[in-house]
């Protein structure tokens, strides 16, 4: 019997994942995949920023001082794989409004905020994140998320 081919949402978290294997983060892979008609936009993935050294190479303050998952974010010195999708769809001047957003991980509430004002529709994700504002926040946004 032939293989089930994969629906949209299958099919663009596996793209996810694999932009997720090009992090540097040391922590959590994450990549996020940003789509509108079926069509993908941006991808982006956590690690330093453009030119910087990597986590791997300088190593990573979180790790070091023991800090949990969804505290302390502001002392990363990666950026999270949703701001980099939204970065790169800037940087080339391409509209997100309307668009979903596939991504391996729920967001941080500081991703949660630029993916609301950014005016991203919808969110489909493969794991959950520990971070209940992003979650609320998304929610009174009436931003729809979709675990798969």
């Amino acid at each position: 019997m032939p293989k089930t081919r994969l629906n949209w949402d299958e099919y663009f978290l596996k793209i996810a994942g694999v932009v997720a294997e090009r992090s540097t983060c040391m922590r959590r892979k994450v990549g996020a995949v940003l789509v509108r008609d079926k069509r993908i936009l941006a991808t982006g993935y956590n690690g330093a920023p453009r030119g910087l050294l990597h986590c791997a190479q300088v190593g990573c303050l979180r790790k070091k001082l023991k800090i949990k998952p969804g505290e302390r974010i502001e002392i990363c010195r990666g950026i999270h794989a949703e701001q980099n999708v939204l970065v790169q769809a800037a940087f080339f001047g391409i509209p997100v409004e309307g668009a979903t957003l596939y991504t391996t991980h729920s967001p941080c509430v500081s991703c949660a905020k630029l993916l609301i004002n950014a005016g991203v529709k919808e969110i489909v994700i493969k794991n959950k994140y520990p971070d209940k504002l992003a979650k609320s926040l998304l929610k009174e946004a009436n931003i729809k998320i979709t675990k798969r």
